[in-house]
């Protein structure tokens, strides 16, 4: 294994996000940096975020902001202590890139590019002095009496090379949309020093229904619903907003902050349903009373034509075969159980979820380093001294809506400066 002669004061690795505002933040204070990418070009994840947008951050007040964040919101709430939303605005915008708020507080680039993010993020760092060098993996990292030497990493799978290293900084990433360069590697390294990894699961993702409802009703997107997720009969979680139907169960806005109650629970193998309200607005007693009065009213029309006021029209037909009602009955004939089943459907359409798509579909990771192993005021670890974590290597999970980036930069932040005051 070769040795570089040259030796650094801050190794970075991983050039996503959290890695480049870690490198730029040390190297801006000072230090002599170099961050390693494995990928031939850094930040490839964060260039197709928000669907090609990119939502930097979210302008929630804080409380409200660290709610999204489950177990995590004590840890946040060092970090965004020392570097907010408000900051990251800041930041982009002395940068020359300008920024808009949009609905729910959600924070996009001004030009709407993710692209424009990652050149800028990507330009400051370079500035700084930190030298990027991509294709090198780092396989190990050195460490000797308690505190960092340095890491292994080979370039393009060639020969191994040990390059010195004073702080070391992992900010792999987790383990979603691998192609873009985040297959786990961190929980590797920090397990080979020590720490505690929190099994890791796709976070953020589409979810898997029993029998063949959700195929029938494929491309169908629901607007302004209710759904809920129950765990062994009990609700755990609700959402409102939009979802969509597909060929393997359900998706969209408010099916994946869901997932993040149901993914672990089914990992427990314990019963996940999803039930759907389609009409939150109206009781179930109010509802009775309109199917009932619809149907004497104008009860000589066909049940089919008559559900067009209750359900969407691509949902009747699935469910008068589920429901076995005669498509030409008329509304007048429909009897109390059908009329049950047809309120049922609008106020409390119930689906068993069987599984969750894979890390490929997902878009953060849930689990990781521990984080009662690391300082939520520097983000160096507990356990090896000069070692420092940032970005979804952690055990920090949280919404959509601008959060999980914001934790990224933040943390990616924290590790930076701390690196350097020591």
């Amino acid at each position: 294994m070769a040795e570089t002669g040259s030796h650094h004061e801050v190794i970075v690795v991983g050039g996503g996000p959290a890695g480049l505002m870690a490198a730029g933040q040390a190297a801006s204070r000072g230090l002599r940096g170099v961050l390693l990418e494995k990928k031939h070009l850094p930040a490839r994840k964060l260039g197709i975020t928000g669907k090609g947008r990119c939502n930097l951050t979210n302008t929630a007040a804080q409380d409200d902001f660290l709610r999204f964040f489950g177990h995590g919101a004590k840890f946040m709430r060092f970090v965004l202590g020392r570097f907010s939303s408000r900051d990251l605005v800041y930041f982009f915008n002395s940068l020359g890139l300008e920024t808009e708020e949009e609905r729910g507080g959600r924070v996009f680039p001004r030009t709407q590019q993710a692209s424009d993010v990652v050149s800028t993020l990507v330009g400051w760092v370079k500035k700084t002095g930190v030298k990027i060098k991509s294709g090198r993996d780092v396989r190990k990292i050195v460490a000797e009496q308690g505190r960092v030497r340095g890491v292994v990493a080979d370039k393009h799978g060639a020969t191994e090379e040990f390059i010195r290293g004073e702080n070391i900084v992992i900010a792999t990433g987790g383990a979603s949309y691998p192609a873009t360069g985040s297959t786990g590697d961190g929980y590797a390294l920090a397990r080979a020093l020590g720490h505690e990894i929190v099994p890791v699961y796709p976070g953020l993702v589409p979810l898997e229904t029993a029998g063949d409802t959700a195929p029938m009703l494929q491309g169908l997107s629901l607007r302004n619903v209710q759904a809920g997720i129950y765990i062994q009969g009990r609700k755990q979680a609700e959402a409102f907003g939009e979802m969509l139907f597909t060929h393997f169960g359900v998706s969209g806005p408010i099916i994946l902050p869901l997932s993040r109650g149901a993914v672990p629970a089914l990992s427990r193998n314990q019963e996940v349903k999803l039930v759907i309200d389609l009409k939150p607005a109206v009781s179930h007693a109010a509802l009775k009373s309109r199917i009932s009065s619809r149907m004497h009213a104008r009860g000589r029309k066909k049940i089919s034509n008559l559900l067009k006021e209750f359900l969407p029209i691509k949902m009747i037909p699935v469910f008068l075969e589920k429901s076995g009602i005669d498509p030409d009955k008329p509304g007048s004939e429909l009897t109390s159980r059908e009329q049950k089943d047809l309120r049922m459907w609008g106020k409390e359409l119930c689906m068993a979820i069987t599984g969750y798509r894979s890390f490929n579909e997902a878009i953060i990771t849930s689990g990781g380093v521990k984080l009662s192993e690391v300082d939520p005021r520097t983000m160096q670890s507990r356990k090896v001294s000069g070692l420092y974590f940032a970005g979804e290597v952690l055990d920090i999970d949280a919404d959509t809506g601008g959060y999980n980036l914001q934790a990224a930069f933040s943390t990616g932040w924290v590790a930076g400066n701390s690196a350097a005051m020591k």
